[in-house]
């Protein structure tokens, strides 16, 4: 979601030493997951290894702007969802990386289950099986239920909120204890739902440098996720690995069940970031990657991913209201799309941005099994 990998050398090695000191960890007893523990590499390699090659993208209708848009019930919108999933099936696409919202679960838990049910009864149908993301510390810092804000034209997620709001964050024996109750009453209404394929706890914690503010939350999502007690892992994705950000990353890799990261870079660095995070001997999926403007694309980084087996989540789908077609930190209000486009596959109409593409994930897909038996 933003421009943040292993960027020098010395964050390189400072990973690798990381990396290596974690995988000499004594590994936990086999036999099935127990809820509320954390997985062992042989229980959640069995899991992973019944899976077929994951593929598929971050994903918001072209209808919202936001997550609170997506699942607020005046613009949950199931036609069209129903719609660009529909698509989404023909390319071989299995999950779905959706982010979840606490402001929309505070107006109403049950307008934010009973929407979430639907989704997983349209996503059931195109052969989808998503996973869900609670928190993130990305973009606008607050936010509030209602009627969102109109995009920006050309400006990337003009309108994308981080969860909790920072205001929210001085005060954590207000903020705590609704969070807590947030995300046991997601997790534990859909614990047993073998339509979801794992919670994502925590998009990007210390994104956009607050990574202070984000440790002591991280820890607690692990602890309110396991005391929910689901049969689907749980995971946090690594992201910056800078040395703000250590012990952030050391608390994700040995509190992962799946370890999940993000790589914008091209096909050589995504190569390099499988080498190390393979050390650890857990699944791999990269939950977000595909900014053509970084070489991050299709035709060159989604190949390595499947020799690699690594699940492949890219950013984006159908350019709409997030106009994540459009780059970071690069306004283009004058423009109805780029000449390049950064994010995104299909235009609203069903058209893709480069066939090529289209071409190249079908090629790669057409041979996967069903991710439903």
């Amino acid at each position: 979601m933003k421009k943040s990998y292993f960027n020098d050398l010395k964050c390189r090695l400072l990973a690798l030493s990381l990396l290596a000191c974690l995988s000499i960890l004594p590994s936990a007893r086999a036999g099935k997951p127990v809820p509320g523990q954390r997985w062992t590499e042989d229980q959640v390699n069995e899991w992973y290894a019944q899976l077929p090659w994951l593929i598929g993208c971050n994903y918001i209708p072209a209808t919202a702007i936001n997550q609170i848009e997506m699942w607020s019930k005046a613009t949950y919108d199931p036609k069209q969802i129903d719609k660009e999933l529909g698509w989404a099936e023909k390319l071989g696409f299995n999950t779905l990386r959706v982010f979840l919202s606490s402001v929309v679960w505070q107006h109403s838990p049950s307008e934010l289950k009973d929407n979430m049910k639907d989704f997983l009864n349209i996503c059931q149908r195109h052969g989808i099986k998503p996973f869900f993301v609670f928190l993130d510390d990305n973009w606008l810092a607050e936010s509030s239920y209602g009627r969102q804000p109109a995009p920006k034209p050309g400006v990337h997620n003009s309108g994308w909120v981080k969860d909790p709001a920072i205001s929210l964050r001085s005060d954590t024996t207000k903020l705590y204890p609704m969070l807590r109750r947030y995300m046991i009453d997601v997790i534990s209404s859909f614990r047993n739902d073998d339509r979801i394929l794992m919670w994502d706890i925590y998009n990007e914690p210390g994104a956009q440098h607050i990574g202070v503010v984000s440790l002591d939350l991280l820890k607690h999502t692990y602890q309110w996720a396991r005391e929910a007690k689901p049969t689907q892992p749980i995971t946090s994705c690594i992201c910056e690995m800078g040395a703000e950000n250590v012990k952030l990353q050391a608390y994700q890799l040995t509190h992962n069940d799946v370890n999940t990261y993000h790589n914008y870079k091209d096909a050589k660095d995504q190569q390099e970031m499988i080498k190390y995070l393979r050390m650890l001997d857990r699944p791999l999926i990269c939950t977000e990657y595909m900014a053509r403007k970084f070489d991050s694309r299709f035709t060159n980084v989604l190949p390595v991913l499947k020799a690699n087996h690594v699940g492949a989540i890219n950013w984006g789908f159908v350019a709409g209201k997030t106009n994540t077609n459009f780059a970071w930190g690069d306004p283009q209000p004058d423009k109805r799309e780029p000449e390049l486009w950064f994010h995104d596959i299909y235009r609203t109409d069903g058209t893709p941005f480069s066939q090529e593409e289209v071409d190249t994930i079908r090629s790669l897909t057409h041979d996967n099994p069903a991710i439903y038996k």
